[in-house]
């Protein structure tokens, strides 16, 4: 068993302008987590983003949706981690991954940053720690580097949409396993889920 998750982190851009962009599926997994378990977020200028918090099994939990640009990130998350004294080991970010065909959807601790900006800011004002946890949605990858840029800031087609949703939707199946700390049984479950594309 690993530690318990004490902070849920969604990364994306701010502005109406992004919400339907690759960059932001991060964010609509968190919003959708926070649906599902009834809570509401505010708005906390100290933490540069948007928190909410619940209980699960007497621990409090809470959500961040930063304010920051995707690159900055990092900006967000140190301070309500420094704040509250939560640990690398104990956040999970979820956020867009080029290197997973839209469809999957994987679990993962720690490890390498796949030259990803958001992931690199964290890891930078986290005093250099990757040991945070990562929900990667996939969003396919354009197949040229100098296209990355369009790709994850192109708005969703609806059908890529509604597959990537149905990831989300697995997710959250599995995320009392790694809220508990029980990452192997949460990877095994998820790790194997596929959605083809019709």
């Amino acid at each position: 068993m690993s530690l318990p998750l004490k902070l849920i982190v969604g990364i994306g851009n701010p502005g109406e302008q992004y919400a339907r962009t690759r960059h932001n599926v991060g964010v609509w997994f968190v919003s959708r987590f926070a649906e599902q378990q009834g809570v509401t977020f505010s708005e906390q200028k100290k933490f540069f983003g948007r928190v909410a918090s619940l209980f699960v099994d007497g621990q409090e939990i809470r959500l961040l949706l930063p304010n920051t640009y995707m690159n900055e990130s990092g900006k967000s998350v140190a301070a309500i981690a420094r704040f509250f004294k939560i640990e690398p080991e104990e956040i999970l970010v979820a956020h867009d991954e080029l290197d997973l065909a839209t469809g999957l959807i994987r679990f993962k601790q720690g490890g390498g940053l796949a030259g990803h900006n958001g992931l690199r800011d964290i890891t930078q004002r986290l005093g250099g720690s990757q040991a945070f946890n990562r929900l990667r949605i996939g969003v396919g990858h354009p197949g040229d580097k100098s296209e990355v840029t369009g790709h994850v800031l192109g708005k969703v087609a609806a059908s890529d949409e509604s597959i990537i949703n149905e990831c989300i939707e697995e997710a959250l199946r599995y995320m009392p396993r790694a809220i508990a700390g029980d990452w192997e049984n949460a990877m095994n479950q998820l790790n194997g889920f596929k959605i083809e594309p019709s």
